[in-house]
């Protein structure tokens, strides 16, 4: 009995399987995320640092203002040991599956519980994290870049003119509408060992200069607000600033995705090796500024310390413009997710072509849109506290601890369980009573605000 000869309606199918697997590896490979897949261990470590050390830095002696010492301290520590724990945990979970890699979050909250349900749980949250970085980085961006011209400005002349922050957003903007046309993140790596090295030395400017400026005169550590009410809001908004401070989860699917991977050398140990050297960078940076802020001026240290350090002029300017550099680096990171969900959409859902006309429409319209927010929305503390609470916490403390418990089911009362849940108890306790105290703020700046000032 001979075997069968394939039909033509066998060949057909075959075919028609081949040219659909053809035509989605052709999009993987236009996509921002999957169409690179060469990056180094070193790559991680400088992706994660400019998606770390961002603005938060510069506004944690603020939040040690309102936090107190012992709290201050002990959140800070907690949520450097916490987040390098969940951020291990995603490293592992990225290839958990034999020969399927989880290359976005959304990905693998769509593995630890269910196809709609982990949509519906993850993207929310990951989106108000990357677009509400970039919105406040759009702030920031413009408030260093505004600071750097009044500080020349009134060196150089007594007559200075004022201009408004609007149109620092607009400068600072102007260079996103270029740099975001760039693919995917490997060819944003040059951007983003800059914005690297830049946070290091402006985190090094601020705690050193305050540091040679001395503990101030009159200096007092205790709360600053008058009421309890104001001292508990105030508390539950610097819980926010910290948890900005440490947002860098949302893009590390992502950039894991780009380093190579095979069975027997798989990606999570470039990836971790990148991530360590990445904690150590932020332990340097955010430690010293935090705690040297705090010290040198107590509670009337600004939202930002290079407000406080008034001078030597030269080096505010220095520290400002190094700040500039490092958020547009910081922004294009957390972007490069956004326009992968947008340009996915598009082309998988809605089946428009991959053109790089549909790529420059996307992600200009992006850009304008964060810049209108960010313009109508100037408040830098308040907005750190805020979104810091709101998303960041589930996304950064325990959605990963969440995961890891529906995937892995770890023996109840054992170390791997305890772990995870008081993880998961701080991340609530921060998601909850932060963004109460950034609404708060925002809600104060806003009665004494004009529209486009």
């Amino acid at each position: 009995m001979g075997t069968q000869a394939p039909t033509d309606q066998d060949s057909y199918a075959r075919s028609e399987i081949d040219e659909r697997l053809a035509k989605e590896k052709a999009i993987d490979d236009w996509l921002p995320i999957t169409s690179s897949r060469n990056a180094k261990w070193w790559y991680s470590a400088f992706h994660n640092v400019t998606a770390m050390v961002g603005a938060g830095v510069l506004s944690l002696p603020y939040a040690m203002s309102e936090l107190g010492w012992g709290p201050g301290v002990a959140i800070l520590v907690l949520s450097w040991i916490i987040t390098l724990y969940t951020l291990w945990q995603m490293v592992e979970m990225h290839e958990m599956v034999p020969g399927k890699r989880f290359d976005r979050y959304h990905e693998l909250g769509q593995h630890a519980f269910g196809e709609k349900l982990g949509l519906y749980i993850v993207v929310p949250q990951q989106l108000i994290v990357e677009v509400g970085v970039n919105i406040v980085y759009m702030v920031t961006g413009g408030t260093s870049l505004q600071k750097v011209h009044d500080t020349v400005c009134d060196t150089v002349s007594s007559d200075c003119k004022h201009i408004k922050l609007t149109y620092f957003i607009m400068i600072f903007a102007s260079v996103h509408f270029v740099l975001s046309h760039l693919p995917n993140l490997n060819a944003i790596s040059g951007v983003s060992l800059a914005a690297a090295v830049m946070s290091l030395s402006y985190s090094t400017i601020a705690w050193a200069a305050s540091l040679n400026k001395g503990v101030q005169q009159d200096v007092q550590y205790g709360y600053k607000a008058k009421s309890t009410t104001g001292t508990v809001f105030n508390f539950f908004n610097a819980l926010g600033d910290v948890a900005f401070a440490y947002a860098g989860h949302n893009v590390v699917l992502e950039i894991q995705a780009t380093i190579p991977s095979t069975p027997e050398k798989p990606s999570k140990g470039p990836m971790w090796r990148g991530v360590v050297v990445a904690y150590i960078v932020v332990a340097l940076c955010y430690f010293p500024v935090a705690l040297i802020g705090y010290w040198m001026f107590g509670n009337a240290v600004e939202d930002n310390i290079l407000i406080s350090l008034k001078k030597p002029k030269w080096l505010i300017v220095t520290a400002n413009m190094f700040v500039v550099i490092h958020v547009i680096g910081s922004y294009q990171i957390y972007a490069m997710p956004v326009f992968d969900m947008i340009e996915t959409v598009l082309v998988k859902k809605l089946h428009f072509r991959p053109t790089s006309t549909l790529r420059f429409i996307t992600r200009n319209v992006y850009v304008a849109f964060t810049m209108f927010v960010g313009i109508t929305f100037p408040f830098f503390g308040g907005l750190l506290g805020f979104f810091g609470g709101f998303a960041f916490a589930p996304t950064t403390y325990f959605l990963p601890c969440v995961m890891w418990l529906a995937i892995y089911k770890p023996r109840r009362f054992g170390l791997s369980w305890w772990t995870n849940w008081i993880c998961i108890a701080f991340g609530l306790c921060l998601m909850i009573l932060s963004p109460i105290g950034g609404l708060r703020s925002i809600v104060i700046k806003a009665k004494t605000y004009q529209f486009y000032s």
